[in-house]
């Protein structure tokens, strides 16, 4: 039953996220791109919503409660700002910069009909297929 109230919380979730997306025009990468370029600052209220939202959830909610509302306990993931981080951060915002789409709102923009994000999309899975062989040889070693 716990499995299934996760997946049913997951599915919520990830529908309330699209519909965000979406209804913020974030799946829109000319929206994206004239908000990188400080032409149509709009999408800073989705970010700040989101931020202050996440800040709630991931540091408030976890002190006043002991699980979540299905009932797993918090998990705290450490963060370190290494190089790694840095550099893939970077990388990320170079992208992002230059297509003007981030993964979940380019997702989000397939299921709205948005079919030239394909490209996009295809891209994402790419850079984390490359990513993932890099990162096998890093770990193993080159056998």
């Amino acid at each position: 039953m716990k499995a299934y109230l996760g997946f049913i919380a997951t599915l919520v979730a990830g529908t309330l996220f699209g519909f965000g997306l979406s209804w913020s025009t974030m799946i829109r990468p000319e929206v994206v791109i004239s908000f990188l370029t400080f032409d149509d600052l709009g999408l800073l209220f989705v970010l700040g919503a989101a931020t202050g939202l996440n800040l709630l959830v991931f540091q408030i909610l976890p002190r006043i409660r002991k699980a979540s509302l299905s009932g797993s306990p918090f998990e705290t993931r450490p963060f370190k700002a290494d190089r790694r981080s840095l550099l893939g951060g970077a990388l990320f915002g170079i992208g992002w910069g230059i297509c003007g789409v981030c993964p979940a709102p380019a997702l989000a923009g397939l299921g709205a009909g948005n079919f030239d994000l394909l490209i996009a999309v295809a891209g994402i899975f790419i850079g984390a297929l490359l990513h993932g062989l890099q990162e096998g040889k890093r770990q193993y070693g080159e056998q």
